[in-house]
């Protein structure tokens, strides 16, 4: 027995976290200040796009733990985006097996 997460099982951990920060909008948590924010959902496109930049440049300085750690926050903001626009993180997993 190993105790290593599922891949998928984090992933489904964080976007039902994500869920969970929407529906209820807890005053302290991030994740909730982002759908809550008064600019709405270009707040998050911004740190889309910035998170993106920032794994760009990791890769391209060949910063192997930066580019671990940036990658982590684009992938978690593009969930964010997602939960945003009533799409789920099942509907990407169906996107990408279609593209196989």
């Amino acid at each position: 027995m190993t105790d290593d997460p599922d891949p998928e099982a984090v992933l489904d951990a964080l976007f039902a976290t994500i869920e969970d920060r929407r529906d209820e909008l807890p005053e302290d948590s991030y994740t909730a200040s982002l759908f809550t924010h008064e600019k709405g959902e270009n707040a998050t496109l911004e740190k889309v796009g910035e998170e993106a930049t920032e794994v760009i440049l990791a890769a391209k300085d060949d910063d192997r733990e930066e580019l671990l750690a940036e990658s982590a926050d684009l992938v978690y903001h593009l969930l964010v985006l997602l939960a945003m626009e009533d799409l789920h993180v099942d509907d990407l997993r169906t996107e990408l097996e279609a593209r196989f």
